[in-house]
């Protein structure tokens, strides 16, 4: 199966894909996923071990000065609206949940800043349900592959990507799928000339396909 053995090259690449973001319960996950919107990983892992200090359960953040939140998340962008978000998610786990991260998908996007994307993650790497979240990593390297059309929005690759893989491949295969984008099938300069993938690959008809559509060199 062609996609199956698309992930079997990735994998071996990347053997040991797994969640960048720090976290040690449900409640520090999901908060970090909401910030990683926009910005990376890694500046995100920087400002939450202060933040989890200062506000280490939804009751603390629920009841904390927006701007006490905001100032803790400063160095990332969207931190004022960012801030927002999670003295609202905050609150609502505390009025609709007591307190605790739902498991299910409906239940996590009632959430405020939780879209799918959020919702699968938390599902897939805290409560290991079979999820896969599509982020701009995801997206990419499943329309260069050929595992996604070029128009596809991030709903139909995820619906293409569950169809096209097994279900307890799911989790993991999504980290593999970000560590491969991030590291290898990069959006700048990726490492075309060492990748086993590069027979199959539509990166330069992929590019053609965003500067025809947006009229501006694709990221």
């Amino acid at each position: 199966m062609r996609s199956l053995m698309i992930l079997k090259e990735m994998e071996d690449l990347f053997p040991n894909a797994q969640c960048a973001l720090y976290h040690s319960n449900a409640f520090e996950l999901v908060v970090a996923v909401v910030l990683s919107a926009q910005t990376t990983d890694e500046a995100v892992n920087k400002i939450t071990p202060h933040l989890f200090e200062r506000f280490p359960d939804p009751e603390t953040m629920m009841q904390a000065d927006v701007n006490n939140i905001a100032n803790c998340i400063k160095t990332i962008g969207l931190y004022h609206n960012k801030a927002k978000m999670l003295k609202g998610l905050s609150t609502s786990l505390v009025q609709n949940f007591h307190s605790e991260v739902p498991s299910s998908k409906k239940h996590l996007m009632s959430l405020d800043g939780v879209g799918r994307k959020t919702a699968n993650v938390v599902q897939s790497v805290w409560f290991d349900i079979p999820a896969f979240a599509v982020d701009t990593h995801v997206e990419r390297v499943s329309k260069r592959l050929g595992l996604a059309k070029f128009n596809d929005t991030v709903e139909t690759v995820e619906i293409k990507l569950k169809r096209k893989l097994p279900r307890d491949t799911w989790n993991d295969a999504h980290h593999t799928f970000i560590f491969f984008g991030r590291y290898h099938c990069k959006a700048r300069n990726p490492q075309c000339d060492e990748c086993p993938l590069k027979t199959i690959c539509k990166k330069d008809k992929f590019d053609a396909y965003k500067k025809n559509l947006t009229g501006i060199k694709p990221n």
